[in-house]
């Protein structure tokens, strides 16, 4: 005699995932790009001038001009550490990259004979290795911004201090040092690779800026790094659970360090990048810069105590900042409005992820 089979039970409430934890809302980073589309939409309609070529461009350069130091910023939050230092970082490297060069370029210093001669006409000054001077300026420019890094990061990986305290103490040190090597007074590249300077800083390729050039490259290399590579497990474990990553055998030590190394050579670069567009490197260069880089890492989904972050939500931080100020600009609204509107946004984005985390 045949029984028959029973239907199978189902719970049509197991599994389930609801509409705010899929698709764009998984994410703090969707919620603000949500946000960032609506923006676009309402400055479409306030200024005729916004969606302009030249507003685009404009736009695309100035949010680069942060976005960079942004991304070495979110390698140390991710770690659920904070680098306060990064501004005076910015401000150090130009001032050492102009003064170098400078320093390099002049025929009569003991450094300049070996990198340039005059012309026959006696007044032109002309490099001997073109491309030379350029080079190393950069690179000693990079150098103070590495060793800055080594030393934030043996303080807080080796000495065990404080993330907050070390990195404040190394902006007032690094701020200082730049008015000391300047007398306060601001340094300008020159000599015979200014030109060349000037153009991988501020030129543009096919109408598109330089610098937003190099965030895409930098933002591409960054996402393959943390998700296709060991190094990038290990800063995302660091910042789940740093005792549990120290007992599976990652090593702590070596991976704080070489996030604070990243972060400091990203403001270093953007510190030189900046410099190219305002063709002098200014002693208070990118002052309070610092609020403005890990504000943009904050509303793009980092979070501060670690294990959450990537490049895609740190350009979206840094567009979102900039389109605020350019619409503030274009509506004829104070830009002391700016910093209240950060603020606002930073709080309601920190509001946003609390209230979904409740609700998963």
């Amino acid at each position: 005699m045949a029984v028959p089979m029973e239907s199978p039970i189902s719970f049509t409430n197991v599994g389930k995932i609801r509409w705010w934890q899929r698709g764009i809302f998984a994410s703090q980073t969707g919620y603000v790009l949500l946000a960032l589309a609506v923006l676009l939409v309402i400055m479409h309609f306030a200024s005729p001038y916004f969606f302009t070529e030249g507003n685009m461009q404009n736009v695309a350069k100035n949010f680069s001009f942060i976005a960079i130091a942004t991304l070495g910023v979110t390698f140390v939050i991710i770690t659920g550490g904070i680098d306060l230092s990064v501004g005076s970082m910015m401000c150090f490297s130009a001032m050492i990259t102009s003064m170098v060069m400078t320093e390099l370029s002049a025929p009569g210093s003991p450094a300049g004979a070996l990198f340039v001669h005059m012309a026959a006409d006696g007044k032109t000054v002309i490099a001997n290795v073109p491309g030379l001077i350029l080079l190393i300026s950069i690179l000693a420019g990079l150098g103070v911004a590495l060793i800055a890094g080594l030393v934030n990061g043996f303080c807080i990986a080796v000495l065990g201090l404080s993330p907050f305290v070390t990195t404040l103490g190394m902006l007032s040190i690094v701020r200082g040092l730049g008015y000391v090597v300047s007398n306060g007074r601001g340094s300008f590249p020159g000599g015979p690779d200014a030109d060349r300077f000037y153009a991988l800083t501020s030129g543009d390729v096919l109408g598109v800026p330089v610098p937003f050039i190099y965030l895409v490259v930098l933002a591409l290399t960054m996402a393959v790094v943390l998700h296709h590579s060991a190094f990038g497990r290990h800063v995302f474990a660091l910042g789940g659970n740093e005792k549990a990553a120290e007992l599976t055998g990652i090593p702590v030590v070596r991976v704080k360090i070489e996030v604070y190394v990243i972060c400091a050579l990203a403001a270093g670069l953007q510190g030189i990048i900046i410099s190219g567009w305002l063709g002098s490197a200014p002693a208070n260069m990118a002052t309070s810069y610092e609020l403005n880089v890990i504000a943009a890492a904050v509303i793009g989904g980092a979070n501060l105590a670690g294990g959450i972050g990537g490049p895609l939500g740190a350009i979206v931080g840094c567009v979102l900042l900039e389109v605020i100020r350019n619409g503030l600009v274009l509506a004829q609204v104070s830009s002391y409005w700016q910093q209240t509107l950060v603020g606002v946004i930073i709080i309601l984005a920190v509001l946003v992820d609390r209230i979904r985390s409740r609700m998963s």
